[in-house]
């Protein structure tokens, strides 16, 4: 079993006693153990959490620095046994500089010492009063428990799979904070050992800044504020932990609980870095050429294997959940008609030719126009929609394109494909009752010439109603369906044209919601084949697989970089309910050949919006020769 690049890690929140270093070496002690059982690589604790934060000056005592170090030495020996590392907060003497530092230990043994650089020292913040800023210490080595071990702000750590920084509190608050030289010099994950007091709005203020430094750094950020038992004489602590990934919250603590925590999830570090490979202005940050390189502390620790994730995986990555689908489906619709709206203006032209169906992709392109036109103050009599009934046409989709675009006010027609296909079949000498790929491509290639023509004859745009998936998959007859002059959905995978249908409806009061509703019931497909007893013959889903699992093997494929084994590892676990490893796998096979072999249509795509953070335009985000293999990709799922 692999670990697929996951790594768990933890941020353990104790009750504290003030200045009573025995109680709080065993309340860490306890934390370390209870993480160590849930599979725990890395976990970290509250600033200064061996003392308590609030000391105040009995951090000048002699007698609270050396029990702070007897305390260090009993958690070393009480954990020496266990393979994880720790992370703890206490008051550090250097000579005659006291720090307010982080210890990063493991198997008995402190592997080194990371001081707070920036210490607040304005309105309940006193800092400076007992310690000394990292900037004004330069480092080096320093005894801490009969130990040797190095120190500074330019270390970093080396555990089982990943690479880790520590800073402190006030540090995330700075102008450029020191994580943001530590993930430049390869860190993976922060850990930030917090002392946060809780204010009204303040939460809200830290959570953005870990979101943010999250998402600049490409990585990972543990946040652990403390909370139980520290001094309320004048501000309160409300027990703040978050672990977050490139922008996103994984695992939060409950504010204001009465009992210790300990919060855990996964870390993607596998995603971090090819995040970080593709993203160039990570790669050139001109501030790594001005830096002294950092120390890579080694630890023994082995990379541990993951059979099993306590972290969601989005079933559904183009679709999120909540509020955010709202917002989402908001902006990608207005990314939709202002493209075509740009276009139309720049083409000089306010007509606009397209094939209905009946089908939903046809039925987002149509919605598009219209509140494009709308938006334009042009007449909806210019969008000119075209029903091209063939061999598979359908009462129930011919009846639904026909009803949707009068209701919509649009210019309607009818022209049939038929006696045309027939024709050509005769042409080309095919025999018409062998229901092959030419019988289907014929009909496609026959309702683009009509779009095309009509379009020359009425001085139109084409619009293409092809989605993102069916790029992927080359779900499309090359010089048919896949052509258009301008492609409104080629950023729209499936699995959001459906949600994107259901929120116009929901926000477009005027729209025929009936229609709307039975052609978001019905079933995919291209009506190529003859129907039988009047019902769809051809479901696209039985043919190719399901798009929720193809969208979200595109996700992860092309945002994520993931490989073939990593992408089922998480594919049974977002489906495992509802799909077969063994159907998943035949799916995803599936996908990775079609992926493949149809980028030739990819590679002479028309225009259309980017939406998303996946395209598959040759202009923008995916360049692929025609002629690659699949095989290392097949090899690796075998």
């Amino acid at each position: 079993m692999k670990n697929f690049g996951f790594v768990k890690v933890g941020a353990a929140i104790t009750k504290v006693k003030v200045a009573d270093t025995n109680y709080n070496a065993e309340q860490i002690v306890t934390q370390i153990r209870q993480a160590y059982k849930e599979g725990v690589r890395v976990v970290s604790f509250a600033e200064l959490s061996l003392t308590g934060y609030t000391c105040g000056d009995l951090f000048l005592k002699p007698q609270l620095l050396e029990a702070a170090q007897q305390a260090l030495t009993y958690v070393l020996a009480k954990t020496h046994s266990l393979d994880i590392i720790f992370i703890v907060g206490m008051p550090v003497l250097a000579g005659t500089n006291l720090l307010n530092a982080a210890v990063v230990c493991y198997k008995g043994q402190i592997l080194g010492v990371v001081p707070k650089t920036y210490l607040p020292n304005y309105k309940e913040y006193y800092e400076k009063r007992w310690f000394t800023p990292a900037l004004a210490w330069q480092g080096g080595v320093i005894t801490l428990c009969n130990q040797t071990v190095p120190a500074g702000t330019n270390l970093l750590f080396q555990a089982g799979g990943f690479v880790f920084g520590v800073e402190i509190c006030e540090d995330l608050w700075a102008v450029v904070a020191p994580s943001s030289y530590a993930v430049l010099q390869g860190a993976d994950v922060i850990f930030n050992l917090s002392a946060s007091n809780a204010l009204t709005g303040k939460y809200a203020y830290v959570k953005n800044l870990v979101a943010q430094q999250s998402a600049r750094g490409l990585c990972g950020y543990v946040y652990t504020s403390c909370g139980l038992g520290e001094s309320t004489t004048d501000v309160v602590y409300a027990s703040d932990a978050l672990i977050y990934e490139n922008g996103k919250p994984l695992a939060v603590s409950q504010r204001f609980c009465p009992e210790e925590q300990l919060i855990t999830t996964e870390i993607d570090v596998e995603r971090l870095r090819n995040e970080r490979a593709q993203n160039t202005t990570f790669r050139s940050d001109s501030s790594l050429e001005t830096q002294t390189p950092y120390s890579v502390i080694e630890s023994t620790q082995p990379v541990a294997t993951v059979s099993r994730l306590t972290r969601p995986v989005e079933a559904y990555p183009f679709v999120p959940q909540g509020e955010q689908l709202d917002e989402n489906c908001r902006e990608v619709f207005e990314i939709q008609t202002t493209g075509l709206a740009t276009r139309l203006q720049a083409a000089h032209t306010q007509k606009v030719v397209l094939g209905i169906s009946g089908g939903l992709d046809s039925t987002l392109a149509l919605l598009v126009c219209v509140k494009t036109f709308d938006k334009l103050a042009w007449s909806r009599k210019n969008v000119i929609g075209i029903t091209m009934p063939g061999f598979g046409t359908t009462d129930r989709t011919y009846k639904n394109a026909v009803t949707l675009m009068k209701k919509l006010g649009i210019t309607v027609r009818e022209i049939s494909i038929k006696k045309a296909c027939e024709q050509h079949f005769k042409d080309i000498g095919h025999n018409a009752s062998v229901h092959d790929v030419t019988y289907e491509n014929v009909q496609a290639r026959e309702r683009t010439q009509i779009l095309m023509d009509v379009a020359n004859q009425v001085g139109g745009l084409v619009v293409g109603t092809g989605d993102l998936s069916e790029l992927a998959l080359g779900w499309a007859t090359y010089n048919g369906d896949h052509m258009s002059m301008y492609g409104v959905n080629s950023g729209v995978p499936k699995t959001l044209v459906r949600s994107l249908i259901t929120w116009v409806a929901a926000n477009e009061k005027d729209l025929p919601q009936k229609v709307l509703a039975d052609i978001l019931a019905t079933p995919i497909s291209p009506e190529l084949l003859p129907a039988k007893n009047g019902k769809i013959a051809q479901r696209t889903e039985d043919l190719v697989g399901p798009y929720e699992l193809h969208d979200f093997f595109l996700y992860n494929f092309l945002r994520c970089g993931f490989g073939p084994q990593k992408i089922l590892f998480l594919a049974h676990h977002a489906f495992g309910k509802k799909f077969t490893v063994a159907v998943i796998k035949k799916w995803l096979v599936v996908f990775l050949k079609r992926f493949f072999a149809q980028q030739f249509k990819r590679s002479c795509m028309p225009d259309g919006p980017k939406v998303g953070s996946v395209n598959l335009s040759p202009r923008g985000d995916w360049r692929m020769p025609s002629d690659a293999s699949v095989a290392a990709w097949i090899d690796e799922l075998k």
